[in-house]
């Protein structure tokens, strides 16, 4: 079975989820309130592209396009962390470009071993360990692990070739190819006989070059005919472009100046998806298959044309062999220069800039489908809201004094926000109970226990102005009776026990 060639390839990529975090507290004997021991979640794992020196094309995106890494593990108590995700490696040829669904450049991936980080895994949940404080001291919950990044991206192949061979079916671009280099593309007396790129090494002296063949193009390709300009991607790298032109053939209609004009002129209808244009690369015509006299004759009569345009011009013959040393060393200079005229890369510089201290990271507008309603954008508030179990109140608590610090509270004020107004933030709706300054209601403070509010204990003073009433002998005590010297001593006792664990 013939291996397919594949250079276009839509992929599904998501990565792993964060482990949730664990709310647990240290148990052991003698110690009833060992404090909170709840280990964190792992994080999921990414998914990553790397270059492959030994894949050459997208054929395993194409028939498997969907991926998904692993995981983190739960945290668990007495301080243990759940396992990381397993991370998840996908092999592309070198030369891949990523693209988003909406034609956005993402990534141009040519040096092997290149890695790229297409779906980013989500971190895990803190336990409550992480959580405490002196504020704080045991929480009763942890943070949710974040779902890892889905991503829906294009995958497209653009050779690494020196030079590109361009001409119409039959010219004779995969003959030429064939014995310049050891490439053996099919070779067949029909057209289109070429239906994937083919590439090819060349030495010529000290210089080492990779030449790249691509379908036939004719007339009206850009709009749909023969194999189209899809191959055209093939070439955006290249340095040179050879029109390679048949000199020997016999349809009516063509000549080698009109088959040149038609192709430059799909080519100006053609747009790179790494920038610039075909049209300014430098170009060379050969003219082909002048063993054949009448060949031969034309390309005499036609050279001076060409010339004239300020093109190199070579007459070749793949069968004889003729003029192609002539030809490899002049596309040989023309690569040197080309790679002469490069910008040498110099090594990134990273550069950290701090933001500025009153950047609180999120913006607040107006919800523009539901009236009096209000929409909190952000980094860090949607994370809060992917991390917060909702059926724990005291984690919602956490959730709101997060907000309030972060001046959410104080920037839906400014908004004209009233309490009971709806709030979004990411995939979760809920109504404002403001508890800032700033907002003038009376509310009661913040991680309260009404079960604490009702308190019957009677205080040291009482105490205290009880027991002088009894030494006055101004009153009588209700527990006593005053008489029994015994129980007089015994209460004031109990009373001065009282006092001191008060203090």
């Amino acid at each position: 079975m013939a291996s397919r060639f594949v250079d276009r390839a839509v992929i599904h990529l998501t990565a792993g989820d964060g482990g949730n975090g664990c709310a647990s507290v240290h148990r052991e004997k003698f110690k009833p309130l060992g404090g909170p021991d709840g280990g964190n979640g792992g994080n999921g794992g990414d998914v990553t592209l790397v270059v492959d020196s030994n894949v050459h094309t997208l054929l395993d995106f194409h028939f498997r396009p969907h991926a998904r890494a692993g995981s983190g593990k739960m945290g668990q108590g007495s301080n243990r962390n759940g396992a990381a995700g397993e991370p998840l490696e996908m092999r592309v040829p070198s030369g891949t470009v990523v693209f988003t669904e909406d034609g956005e450049l993402v990534a141009d991936l040519v040096s092997p071993g290149t890695t790229f980080i297409a779906a980013q895994g989500g971190r895990g949940g803190l336990g409550n360990a992480a959580l405490a404080s002196k504020a704080r001291k045991a929480p009763g919950f942890a943070l949710l692990g974040e779902p890892g990044e889905s991503r829906n991206l294009v995958l497209e192949l653009r050779s690494v070739a020196d030079v590109g061979l361009l001409g119409f079916p039959s010219a004779g671009k995969s003959s030429l190819i064939s014995v310049l280099s050891a490439a053996k593309p099919k070779i067949a007396d029909y057209p289109f006989t070429t239906l994937v790129p083919n590439l090819g090494v060349i030495t010529a002296g000290s210089t080492v070059f990779t030449m790249a063949d691509v379908p036939g193009l004719i007339p009206g390709a850009s709009e749909g005919k023969g194999l189209g300009l899809d191959f055209l991607r093939h070439i955006e790298r290249c340095a040179v472009l050879v029109h390679v032109v048949d000199c020997a053939t016999l349809e009516p209609g063509r000549d080698p100046v009109s088959d040149v004009d038609a192709l430059e002129e799909e080519l100006a209808k053609y747009t790179p998806g790494l920038g610039g244009k075909l049209d300014e690369r430098p170009r060379v015509v050969v003219l082909n298959k002048i063993d054949v006299p009448e060949a031969a004759e034309l390309a005499e009569f036609v050279r001076p044309e060409f010339e004239a345009r300020g093109l190199q011009v070579f007459e070749v013959s793949t069968a004889s062999r003729k003029g192609l040393r002539e030809l490899t060393f002049a596309l040989a200079k023309v690569v040197e220069e080309y790679r002469e005229a490069q910008p040498v890369l110099e090594q990134q510089r990273i550069v950290l800039h701090p933001l500025a201290i009153d950047d609180s990271g999120f913006t607040v507008s107006a919800d523009p489908e539901e009236e009096g309603a209000f929409i909190v954008r952000g980094a860090r508030p949607e994370r809060w809201i992917r991390q917060t179990n909702f059926t724990n109140d005291e984690a919602v608590g956490y959730l709101a004094d997060r907000l309030n610090r972060l001046g959410v509270e104080d920037a839906l004020a400014k908004k004209g926000a009233k309490p009971g107004s709806p709030v979004t933030i990411g995939d979760v709706q809920f109504e404002w109970e403001p508890s800032s300054p700033s907002v003038a209601v009376h509310l009661s403070g913040r991680g309260t226990d009404v079960r604490l509010e009702k308190n019957d204990r009677i205080g040291a003073a009482e105490r205290k102005e009880a027991r002088r009433i009894r030494r006055d002998g101004t009153g009588e005590d209700e527990s006593f009776s005053g008489t029994d010297s015994d129980d007089a001593d015994f209460a004031d006792d109990l009373d001065d026990d009282l006092e001191e664990l008060d203090r």
